[in-house]
């Protein structure tokens, strides 16, 4: 929906024609979009092959996931999301693309603020904080973390 049917909704699918000297951020687009998919699968996996749940508050997962992408950084699915919208503004060469992502990334982080930090805290207590204070939320970290 946030990275599929919108940024349809927003451009039609239909590319600005910026001319040859765009296809390097053409590339840089379409790598972005490949790689934030591809963090989205594995995230999504690990949430549930090691959390025994889902992103979804209705089936949230048992345990804390800590591993994969999750060692990097704190929200990988969201900046995932990010990543390939993004990608999509490069490859559409759309404006409006990268205005959405400013809103999705607002909409993101005051969800996470005020909502899933206080959630994530009352329901694994220390272990969150441990590893809130080691990862970054947004920005991943250059090494693993290691709990």
């Amino acid at each position: 929906m946030v990275a599929g049917l919108l940024p349809w909704w927003i451009t039609g699918w239909r590319p600005r024609g910026l001319g040859i000297w765009w296809l390097p951020l053409l590339a840089v687009g379409a790598g972005l979009i490949f790689l934030g998919g591809a963090v989205l699968l594995h995230a999504f996996a690990r949430f549930v092959r090691e959390g025994c749940g889902t992103p979804m508050p209705a089936a949230a997962p048992e345990r804390l996931v800590v591993s994969g992408a999750y060692r990097y950084v704190r929200n990988p699915m969201y900046v995932a999301v990010l990543a390939v919208i993004l990608g999509q503004a490069l490859v559409l060469a759309r404006l409006e693309l990268v205005w959405y992502a400013v809103a999705v990334f607002v909409t993101c982080a005051g969800f996470v603020h005020l909502y899933e930090q206080p959630a994530l805290h009352r329901r694994f207590g220390g272990a969150y904080e441990e590893y809130r204070r080691a990862v970054p939320a947004w920005m991943p970290r250059l090494r693993p973390w290691n709990p």
